[in-house]
């Protein structure tokens, strides 16, 4: 669970933010999202947001992004809304959050190399939706 403190535009890209996430390191991190056409730049700083840690990291317009902003949309309606996801009401910073009940401990996170290498996101990212009721569900 993220929470977002400073949002700034892209200086050379139009459509992308450059957020400052609070993730429950030491230190904030960078993460650069597509988000411009979709949420207005005062409704991202302060947001709770779902974000993906484990990713290698990749430069998107010569700024190194650490993570990926989990978002949903529907892809029926002619011009889609994006929306970043909520984590669970009351989730620490920091928390990993899962789908379902979760009754033991959680594995430890798959690592950069092994997502890349493994295509896990490739694999996982077809069977996310969003319920009747808003809800993320998997599968």
């Amino acid at each position: 669970m993220g929470l977002i403190g400073e949002v700034k535009r892209h200086p050379e890209a139009d459509g992308l933010y450059v957020e400052q996430i609070d993730v429950g390191e030491a230190t904030p991190r960078t993460v650069v999202s597509g988000l411009v056409k979709h949420v207005p730049i005062e409704q991202m700083g302060g947001r709770r947001v779902a974000v993906l840690c484990n990713l290698k990291p990749r430069n998107m317009g010569g700024i190194k992004s650490f993570g990926m902003l989990l978002c949903a949309s529907d892809k029926a309606a002619e011009v889609p809304e994006v929306e970043p996801l909520a984590p669970p009401a009351g989730a620490p910073v920091g928390e990993r959050v899962c789908f379902g009940e979760w009754v033991e401990d959680y594995p430890a996170p798959a690592g950069a190399n092994k997502m890349n290498k493994k295509k896990i996101w490739d694999k996982v990212q077809p069977n996310l939706a969003t319920s009747a009721e808003g809800l993320a569900v998997w599968n």
